[in-house]
Order: structure tokens, then C-alpha cells, then sequence
């Protein structure tokens, strides 16, 4: 018999940590190589990780909820002598450190006086190269961590923390903040804190309280990294938002004609999405703006065209994977693309590089019966597109001798949120115009 270690995979070269969400299997289960015994969550993707051998599962080492660094031995595999020649050599671990649990609302930390003053800076000889694994531990804390310490102005990267590799926990913090001299005043008005707000509330304002019969849930971790993102993203950007009612009935019409022969040799599902795709990417080229990002006061305008496509995950959550290069695909490519992306998302298949470096949004709540939406600009970007419900409308037509009629046309409200410090309005109406455009006067030739 053989023991193998099952170790915290790295899901991407940025990925320093992965948080245990749910165990696929028990101790003493039989498991086959290559089977899912464990689900993680990361910064970047949910996923299920496989087993490297075939075995019974031992020991979990590691139980859900608790964020480890990448390399960490999570659970043992016992395996016959031959199942573990033939598995692939386990990524040595590191050193097995008290592991971090990801807290959504911890208790204040009172001060103690064995708390030093104040946590001093991280002495330069020990601190990792920059981008090296040790480096990111120490730097990367949890959502709530960054929060509080961006509210008081405190610098994490300044900071030695108990954590993994020095990485600054809540604990670190507060006492940090319970000793910092008082000449380092916290901001007087912190982003999203209110002005009425009596002195020391926290911007979110007065925690609820739970009543009798109510059920209280721990945040998931897409749930709380996606509540820490959406935060980020309305800070950074100054949204505004213009309305855009776009008649597809042309668009409908060639659906409908080209459906059964498309299906039929593509194998793939041909819905509404696929054309309004190729008309973005198309006027995306023609308004670099709208494809752009900011970084300070600079404006990267991307050659790329990566379409970020918003899929909703049961029973509850949100990602978003990235259509690559969406422009270079045609309209089969394209159906296939979302198609393989949604089916991924949902089953917890994608790799960390499936949702990176998006330069434009798409959101269809639509699909639910929404009418319209707001959405909130990504971060790293400049604009996202929302699509309402796609449905027959009564619509005044003017005829060829001039006069009106009443006409029922295949309708769909478009929205663009855009950030207002780079977009003005008059950028934002030309790109939704020309896609307007576009949409309406379609021709079969050109899809």
C-alpha cells in the first residue's frame, strides 16, 4: 500500500490561495483517478479537482470553508503500490499552516496590552520578490480585510501579519488599528459612509440582527468575492446610463429561416445571442472607447475584442466567463463559444483563463422576463451592455405613401452603463446608435 497527498492545486499563475468549499467525498469513500473528490474557490473560478490516483480517501486535512496556500496537503489518498507508480508525482507541499478561515461578519477584537503598539513594516530581507508566491500571501487578504483597511487608510503591503507567510488577518488589523497612534486619524467620511452617520458607524451602517424563526447562512465564497468585487467596481467608476429600444424583427426573421439548417449542421442551439454578439464586436472596432480600460490617468485602448458574458449559477450566484476574440468568430463560433461557456460555468468546469481580461460586458437578464437593467461596470473596463426581455411590441411604422400604421414588431430594450470619467454621453449614444443600427438592417449575407 501507498499513501499519495492530495494538495491544493494553483488554478492560475496569480493564484496564491484556494478555499475549500465543499468535500465530494468521505473518509474511507473508494475514489477513481481522475474523479472529483473536492470543489474550490478562488479568486478567479469555482471548480471541481480531481483525484491524482485512485484510492480510498484517508484524511481530510483541510475542512470546508478554510483557505489554505496553493501547494498545501488538503487530504491523503491510500492507494495499492501500482496506483501510485502510475500517478503523477504530488506537487511537494508547503509547510502545513494554521489555515485562514474566511469570515463574512467577525466580532470586534477588543485591545489587549499584550497586543504590540502597532504591526511594524515586513523587514525588507524577508520579504518575497515581487509577484513571487510569498509576495501575494502576504499581500492578499480577505475581502473584509482589504475593506476595513481601506476605510482607515491603512496600507496592507506595509504590514507583518500572523497569517500564511505574514499575511494580515482581521485579528492583525484590529490590533494595528486599536494601538495606531492617534495622530493617524481614520478618514473622517469613508467611501459609502453617510453624512447624518453618527461618528464610528461603519459605511454599511448598523449591522441587522437576526428574529425568532429567521435562518442565518454564511455568504459562499462566489458569493462574498462577488459582494467584495461589486463594491470595488461602483467605487472606482462613475456610472451613468442611457436606454436604448432596438427592433429585431429583421433579426428574428433570419432566425427563423436559417434555424433548422443551422442546428442541423452545427449541432448547437441558435438563439437571439450569437448575432447580437457579432454586431457588438463589430462596433466595438469602430469605437475603441467603449472597449477600453483605465488605468490612472491613462486610457489603454485594447486591440482585442473579449466578450465577458454574465452567467447565472443555481441555486444562487454569478460569473462571468470571457468569449475570446470574439470579432475572429462567426456566427457558428460564436453560438458555440457562449454555448460551451454557460454549460462549463454550470457544472463548475472552467479554468482561471475562461474568466480573465474581459474588455466589454454583456448581461442578458432578459432571459428571466426583465424588461431592462442597470448593470455595474466591471472593473478594468468601461462600459457593459444589458438585454431586456426580446418580445412582441405594437410599434407606429410609417409606409411607403407615408402614412402610419400600427405594425407588431420583435422588441428588446438595450442598456449601457458606462464610466462617465472617460465615456462622455455623446461616445456612449454614437456606440449605441451605430449598434442600433446594426441590428435593425441586418442582412442574412452578413451573418
Amino acid at each position: 500500500m501507498a499513501r499519495v497527498d492530495v494538495i491544493m492545486p494553483q488554478m492560475g499563475e496569480s493564484i496564491a490561495e484556494g478555499t475549500v468549499s465543499r468535500w465530494l467525498k468521505k473518509v474511507g469513500d473508494s475514489v477513481k483517478r481522475d474523479e472529483p473528490i473536492f470543489e474550490i474557490s478562488t479568486d478567479k473560478v469555482d471548480a471541481e479537482i480531481p483525484s491524482p490516483s485512485a484510492g480510498v480517501l484517508m484524511e481530510i486535512m483541510v475542512g470546508e470553508g478554510l483557505t489554505v496556500a496553493v501547494n498545501t496537503v488538503v487530504a491523503r489518498l491510500e492507494t495499492d503500490a501500482a496506483a501510485a507508480a502510475a500517478a503523477p508525482a504530488a506537487t511537494a507541499p508547503a509547510p502545513v499552516a494554521e489555515a485562514t478561515v474566511v469570515v463574512s461578519t467577525p466580532a470586534p477584537v477588543a485591545a489587549s496590552a499584550a497586543v504590540p503598539p502597532a504591526l511594524p513594516a515586513k523587514p525588507a530581507a524577508s520579504t518575497g520578490a515581487p509577484g513571487s508566491l510569498e509576495e501575494r500571501l502576504r499581500t492578499k487578504s480577505s475581502p473584509l480585510v482589504r475593506k476595513i483597511a481601506a476605510e482607515h487608510g491603512v496600507e496592507i503591503a506595509s504590514l507583518s501579519g500572523s497569517g500564511i507567510a505574514g499575511r494580515v488577518t482581521r485579528k492583525d488589523l484590529d490590533a494595528f488599528l486599536a494601538n495606531r497612534p492617534s495622530g493617524s486619524a481614520t478618514p473622517a467620511a469613508p467611501v459609502g459612509a453617510s453624512m447624518y452617520a453618527p461618528a464610528g458607524t461603519e459605511s454599511h451602517g448598523p449591522l441587522p440582527t437576526p428574529w425568532a424563526g429567521d435562518v442565518v447562512e454564511p455568504m459562499s465564497k462566489i458569493r462574498k468575492l462577488t459582494s467584495d468585487h461589486m463594491a470595488t467596481a461602483i467605487r472606482v467608476a462613475a456610472h451613468v446610463t442611457t436606454f436604448w429600444e432596438i427592433d429585431l424583427t429583421r433579426v428574428a426573421r433570419i432566425r427563423a429561416a436559417m434555424r433548422r439548417d443551422f442546428e442541423a449542421q452545427s449541432g448547437q442551439k441558435l438563439t437571439y445571442m450569437p448575432f447580437i454578439l457579432q454586431a457588438v464586436s463589430a462596433q466595438l472596432k469602430r469605437h475603441p472607447l467603449i472597449n477600453a480600460a483605465v488605468a490612472g490617468n491613462d486610457i489603454i485602448y485594447r486591440k482585442q475584442i473579449n466578450l465577458g458574458i454574465a452567467v447565472a449559477l443555481e441555486p444562487t450566484g454569478l460569473i462571468v466567463p470571457v468569449l475570446k476574440r470574439a470579432d475572429e468568430l462567426s456566427l457558428t463560433g460564436l453560438s458555440r463559444g457562449v454555448n460551451d461557456l454557460a454549460a462549463r460555468a454550470r457544472s463548475k468546469k472552467l479554468s482561471p483563463t475562461d474568466v480573465q481580461d474581459a474588455t466589454f460586458t454583456i448581461s442578458n437578464p432578459g432571459t428571466f422576463g426583465s424588461i431592462t437593467g442597470t448593470p455595474i461596470i466591471p472593473v478594468g473596463t468601461t462600459a457593459i451592455l444589458c438585454l431586456g426581455a426580446i418580445e412582441k411590441r405594437p410599434k407606429v411604422m410609417t409606409g411607403p405613401d407615408g402614412e402610419d400604421t400600427i405594425a407588431i414588431r420583435t422588441c428588446c430594450y438595450f442598456s449601457l452603463s458606462f464610466d462617465h470619467k472617460v465615456v462622455d454621453g455623446a461616445d456612449a449614444d454614437r456606440f449605441m446608435g451605430d449598434l442600433k443600427k446594426a441590428l435593425e438592417s441586418v442582412a442574412e449575407s452578413n451573418v
